[in-house]
């Protein structure tokens, strides 16, 4: 590309005064194969308006998580807290982005006690007193998504379940802190991993998260347990979830048979997850979906 062509990220600037300078910052980069350390390409890098279109999407993603939330209740079913956050997406003008992808039958994914992830609700998982729960919900809004979960509990729970829903945000909080321009995303898996292991929890490496923006998932996949300075380098523009799954047993987990997407844990022990979306900035990063 030319210094006085388009730039390729679509904002109508010249390259020269728009990403001409970045892209010379990482080509002049070392890259160590043994890590894995890999250029980020084009496409994952956001413009300005991309992400005021991310941010459009998460305040409709805030508001279905706010929603979500205050239907928790002992005796409430998880199906009618999927109905009544569809339509509150929809109302908005967008689209639960759950529903149909890949073949998910519902709008959000909700995760009671021993399930990790992508819990499938249901009008017969009546929540009760003692629950633990992840309430994930993603939002696209005109092509643009913004991705976010959080723990809500039922009633009088366990001292145990507290404390590992403490830890887990803590944990993800580390691994946001530890998402830097020009560093690594493994650094962030590296922080979240050794707080984990700190306090006595596993962490769910089968999973992780992913980047997301201007679509539901992109490059790079994000581990939450990993080396330091490892995987895809951290440039200016990007978005990705940090979202670490955290197990109060082993980290081996299993997939139900019955539907193919309910991920527990293989022991039956407690697991929690906190999820936001973020931006990496020229200083640090932004959180973007929350």
């Amino acid at each position: 590309m030319k210094r006085n062509d388009p730039c390729w990220c679509g904002s109508g600037k010249k390259y020269k005064k728009c990403h001409l300078e970045m892209d010379e910052k990482i080509e002049s980069m070392k890259f160590v194969g043994q890590r894995g350390q890999i250029r980020p390409p084009h496409k994952i890098i956001n413009n300005a308006a991309d992400v005021e279109g991310i941010k459009r999407a998460a305040v409709i993603n805030f508001g279905a998580l706010e929603l979500a939330g205050s239907l928790v209740k002992e005796g409430v079913d998880t199906l009618t807290i999927n109905d009544a956050v569809h339509e509150f997406i929809t109302s908005h003008g967008a689209h639960p982005s759950c529903l149909g992808f890949e073949g998910f039958p519902k709008s959000i994914c909700i995760s009671v006690n021993d399930v990790v992830c992508h819990g499938i609700p249901s009008r017969k998982e009546i929540l009760k007193n003692g629950d633990i729960l992840n309430i994930d919900i993603t939002t696209d809004l005109d092509g643009y998504f913004a991705d976010a979960s959080r723990m809500f509990t039922v009633g009088e729970i366990s001292l145990e379940a507290q404390r590992l829903i403490k830890i887990t945000r803590d944990i993800m909080e580390a691994g946001i802190a530890a998402a830097k321009p020009w560093h690594f995303v493994g650094d962030i898996g590296a922080a979240c991993g050794k707080m984990a292991r700190a306090n006595g929890y596993s962490v769910v490496t089968d999973l992780g998260g992913h980047g997301c923006g201007k679509a539901f998932h992109l490059d790079p996949f994000v581990s939450h347990d990993c080396a330091a300075d490892s995987g895809m380098l951290l440039v200016p523009g990007m978005s990705l979830t940090v979202e670490p799954m955290i197990n109060a047993g082993r980290k081996q987990v299993t997939v139900d048979e019955s539907d193919k997407w309910t991920v527990r844990t293989k022991d039956g022990s407690l697991s929690a997850q906190w999820e936001k979306t973020i931006l990496i900035t020229e200083t640090g990063c932004e959180v973007l979906a929350s």
